[in-house]
């Protein structure tokens, strides 16, 4: 079997079993020696696969004792990046689904306005989408984008990805997005939409979008429960 194949295979074969909790969280893999001996391989293959379980938010390695299961349950989301939501998915290859509750093109109100820096009554696309994840549905997208810069969409790009036809099909050059963490009492919709399992409250993340040439054109609210999900950075001290 090629080299490449046996990590894969490797990869898939141990994300299975923590998924499937023959691993649980916080507690250790196997040593790279009990791992070769068991996949009959040698250890630079099982590092390989064990990066590629890093790299997908299925361990953490420790230095000086071993891979530590990662409660998978939680959706972990950079803080800084600027990713879309499919590109998570792949990056986690879960059983997620996106169901589009609507797509009208509106009058931005005043509130919205504010939020696109743009005129008021401007023609501006709302979206929701619900996210089901492993059978739950646990979060509620809603965006806002601006007709100038969106001529169109269709429910079938808001269910596959608005970044993908934004980038691939309008060549737009998305640049960076200001976020705003809070933690809030969910809502009628929320409660409507989403599986909240008895929580009274949502992480709410915001984001404002802007092109290369610095001019805002989405406005984006993203409501998570509570329980699944995590937001990390990576910090650096100044010296």
């Amino acid at each position: 079997m090629a080299t490449t194949n046996k990590y894969m295979n490797i990869f898939q074969e141990l994300s299975e079993e923590i998924k499937n909790g023959v691993f649980e969280p916080n507690s250790l893999l196997p040593s790279e020696h009990e791992l070769c001996e068991r996949f009959n391989t040698s250890r630079e293959t099982i590092r390989k696969a064990l990066t590629l379980l890093s790299q997908n938010g299925f361990i953490q390695k420790m230095q000086g004792k071993g891979s530590l299961v990662l409660d998978i349950s939680k959706m972990t989301f950079p803080v800084t990046g600027l990713v879309s939501f499919k590109e998570i998915q792949q990056s986690l290859g879960r059983d997620i689904q996106t169901t589009v509750h609507k797509l009208e093109l509106i009058e931005a109100e005043d509130w919205l306005s504010k939020q696109l820096e743009c005129p008021e009554h401007a023609l501006t696309w709302e979206v929701v989408r619900a996210r089901t994840i492993q059978g739950e549905r646990v979060i509620l997208d809603k965006d806002w984008l601006l007709q100038t810069t969106v001529p169109s969409l269709t429910e079938e790009i808001c269910a596959d990805s608005i970044y993908a036809y934004l980038e691939g099909q309008l060549g737009l050059n998305i640049s960076y997005a200001k976020k705003e963490i809070t933690v809030e009492p969910a809502t009628d919709e929320d409660r409507a939409l989403l599986d909240l399992d008895g929580y009274s409250h949502i992480v709410l993340v915001k984001n404002f979008v802007h092109l290369e040439d610095t001019s805002i054109f989405q406005y984006t609210e993203s409501r998570h429960r509570l329980d699944k999900f995590k937001f990390v950075d990576f910090a650096r001290r100044r010296k």
